[in-house]
């Protein structure tokens, strides 16, 4: 967990510093490049930690990160979706003694914390890229938001993704 935590940590870092670029940059287009970097590290290192972080702090323990494609793949336009099935998102995978002993509450937070963050976290980025007046941050905003519903939307109406695996534990105690 050490790792796959140091270098989740590290791509957030990353995004931190591009958007920092990004705001002091001279020239245009690297200031948009910075952006969308720093966008797609959030996008990309925040799900996984957020799984981690959430349930370490609801008591629930976890053997080791896995790295494959998205298992939300309907969630994905069609010409995105096999990008998306095979590009490195982080999971996680729980200790089995430890998720018996947590509260379905608990379960059910954890699991909502991933997909959630993969909404909340890059929107987030997008707005603070336009609230430093970042060129072109205003569209790229409104993009960012449009993503963050459409993840929301589509991992609520999936039936693998992380709000199924929370109403599951809900659903089942």
């Amino acid at each position: 967990m050490v790792a796959g935590n140091t270098l989740q940590i590290t791509g957030l870092a990353a995004a931190c510093a591009a958007l920092a670029f990004a705001r002091s940059a001279h020239s245009k287009p690297a200031a948009i490049a910075a952006m969308l970097a720093a966008w797609t590290l959030l996008y990309f290192f925040c799900h996984g930690i957020a799984h981690w972080a959430v349930g370490r702090m609801l008591g629930i323990r976890f053997a080791f990160y896995t790295v494959g494609g998205t298992g939300n793949p309907e969630g994905y336009p069609a010409g995105m979706r096999w990008v998306f099935e095979h590009l490195p998102f982080f999971g996680v995978q729980t200790e089995k003694a430890s998720m018996q002993k947590a509260s379905p509450t608990a379960k059910a937070i954890m699991w909502s914390a991933g997909v959630t963050s993969s909404a909340v976290v890059p929107t987030l980025g997008a707005f603070c890229a336009w609230s430093a007046g970042v060129p072109g941050s205003m569209q790229f905003l409104i993009f960012a938001v449009f993503w963050a519903i459409g993840t929301l939307a589509s991992n609520w109406r999936s039936r693998t993704g992380d709000y199924s695996k929370a109403r599951r534990a809900l659903d089942h105690p």
